[in-house]
């Protein structure tokens, strides 16, 4: 007897779930292409302590490095690589095979200060990207402007792509200056990784700068008229560096059990 086993492939495309569980390009929200907006349970678990007033300066700081190792994972999706030759230990011997490295000339480019709380994590992910850092300060009142007070950029471009490192994007004012200076510079790609950020400030930022690259962790309802991001995370400086007032329990207190510390109260 002859037996005949038919196989059938079905070539399905991936459904709006299965989008949804990989991160999304933002060109259904209207931010266009180039916009990426990730979209994962546990990085949103982060995001709601790293909002949270009660999370301390260093968990603040953790947790940040944290979510920027996701993000950077992402953002760095389309580097360029090579072939390269590899041996792989095998018993006593070793197997012989091609791996892929890097060749992109990558530059770090921390907005102080809080995109020095990024540098770390993006620095232990690409261990041979150069460092540069741009002080960027808002003038107070309602018609605020960026102003940079610190820049150092070498002379000479060697960089083949830059990543913008700016925990939120409220007004967008200061990244877009920061990406126009870089654009100056002569750095031919440019991608921003920021943990949250607004609508408004992404549609300005990418209306200025259309072939920029963008990784937002997540989009915020919207920017008060002091031009702070809501719900956001308050001053993320701040909070990395322990400048603000923190009412917090002493800490012999936390070694207590919860019901025999006191209430901290404001002074």
């Amino acid at each position: 007897n002859t037996i005949i086993v038919v196989v059938v492939v079905v070539v399905m495309s991936a459904t709006a779930e299965e989008k949804k569980e990989n991160g999304k390009a933002a060109d259904d929200d209207g931010y266009g292409p180039n916009v990426r907006i990730a979209n994962h349970p546990v990085l949103s678990h982060k995001i709601a302590f790293l909002r949270s007033s009660s999370t301390t300066s260093a968990s603040f700081r953790s947790i940040m490095r944290e979510i920027t190792f996701h993000l950077g994972y992402e953002a760095t999706s389309q580097l360029e690589t090579k072939p390269a030759p590899i041996t792989v230990p095998l018993g006593t011997g070793h197997f012989d095979c091609t791996g892929e490295v890097l060749t992109d000339r990558v530059a770090l480019i921390p907005i102080l200060r809080s995109g020095l709380g990024m540098a770390d994590s993006m620095m232990e992910l690409l261990p041979k990207a150069m460092v540069h850092h741009i002080g960027m300060y808002k003038t107070s009142g309602g018609d605020s402007i960026s102003v940079q007070y610190y820049n150092r950029l070498p002379r000479k471009c060697e960089a083949d792509v830059a990543f913008v490192l700016d925990p939120v994007i409220a007004t967008a004012g200061t990244i877009t200056n920061v990406v126009g200076i870089l654009k100056k510079w002569g750095v031919p790609k440019i991608h921003v990784i920021s943990i949250m950020a607004s609508p408004e400030g992404i549609r300005l930022l990418t209306k200025e700068h259309p072939n920029l690259r963008v990784t937002v962790g997540t989009m915020d309802e919207k920017v008060n008229e002091e031009g702070q991001l809501l719900p956001g995370l308050g001053d993320s400086g701040d909070r990395l560096f322990g400048t603000y007032i923190h009412h917090d329990f002493a800490e012999e207190e936390k070694l207590l059990r919860p019901v025999k510390r006191r209430r901290p109260t404001d002074e």
